[in-house]
């Protein structure tokens, strides 16, 4: 499991959903959506401390400019270090918050040619994204 810790710097709701940013550095700004507001978890709350946390197997690997990308959450990375599997390869990338650990398919490892030093940009979806106090 990733875990960055932050503080809330925004909300956003509609009906029982809130989107939620969690300002991690000055520079990295996470978002998610959570089936929550202010009125049911109290701690949601602007300038709360969260950790966000995410899965090894929700990080999305891109070499190209993903600006055309339905995906918020976009994190400059340096691939660190590579463990390839038979089936499944363990990427660890270092960002400006931080290492990151992506799990993603050893055929797409090899697909996109990753290796060590090349810089990618990371990506998680919003709704993959948790937040814990």
């Amino acid at each position: 499991m990733n875990v960055f810790s932050g503080h809330i710097s925004d909300i956003q709701i509609s009906k029982n959903l809130s989107m939620v940013s969690v300002q991690i550095d000055e520079r990295i700004e996470l978002k998610t959506i959570l089936v929550e507001t202010p009125n049911t978890a109290s701690y949601l709350k602007k300038g709360s401390a969260v950790d966000v946390l995410f899965k090894e197997t929700e990080v999305i690997i891109s070499k190209g400019d993903p600006s055309f990308i339905s995906i918020q959450n976009k994190i400059p990375a340096v691939i660190k270090k590579c463990d390839s599997g038979v089936l499944l390869s363990k990427i660890l990338l270092n960002t400006a918050i931080g290492d990151i650990v992506a799990i993603v398919t050893t055929e797409i490892l090899n697909a996109l040619v990753l290796k060590e030093n090349e810089e990618v940009i990371v990506m998680i979806k919003a709704n993959e994204i948790m937040l814990s106090k």
